[in-house]
């Protein structure tokens, strides 16, 4: 399984974690994860952005046209991976995941998994660039 490129400046080591684990579940549940993947931070939302995921069946659906079939099923391995997702960031941030979100595109071949989180014990979110600081 391949892991994911990062660039350390800017996500130290929970956001490799949490790349990794995006990377490691979508290859769990599709049969192929994506090449790249980036962590950001900002306050309370923890976002990944993944490239070049869609399998070769996937590309072979979207030359016969059928884009809309493969988003759905983007959408339906994101909701049965919710679970997994929302523990592993649980699990890695130390803090409750109180929503997650997800979109793909076909063209160029990326996708969001999003992550709110839910606010500080004080209730107010943190300005730093790392919440888990």
């Amino acid at each position: 399984m391949p892991s994911a490129q990062f660039d350390p400046t800017t996500t130290g080591p929970h956001g490799l974690a949490i790349s990794n684990l995006v990377v490691r579940l979508l290859s769990e549940y599709t049969g192929r994860g994506p090449t790249k993947a980036r962590t950001h931070f900002n306050d309370n939302l923890i976002t990944v952005v993944v490239q070049d995921l869609l399998t070769k069946g996937e590309r072979s659906l979207i030359r016969d046209g059928k884009q809309d079939l493969v988003l759905e099923t983007r959408r339906a391995y994101q909701l049965t991976m919710r679970e997994d997702y929302t523990a592993g960031i649980e699990e890695i941030s130390g803090r409750e995941v109180i929503a997650f979100l997800s979109a793909n595109h076909i063209d160029p071949d990326m996708a969001i998994e999003s992550f709110m989180l839910a606010p500080q014990d004080d209730g107010h979110p943190r300005h730093a660039p790392d919440p888990f600081g």
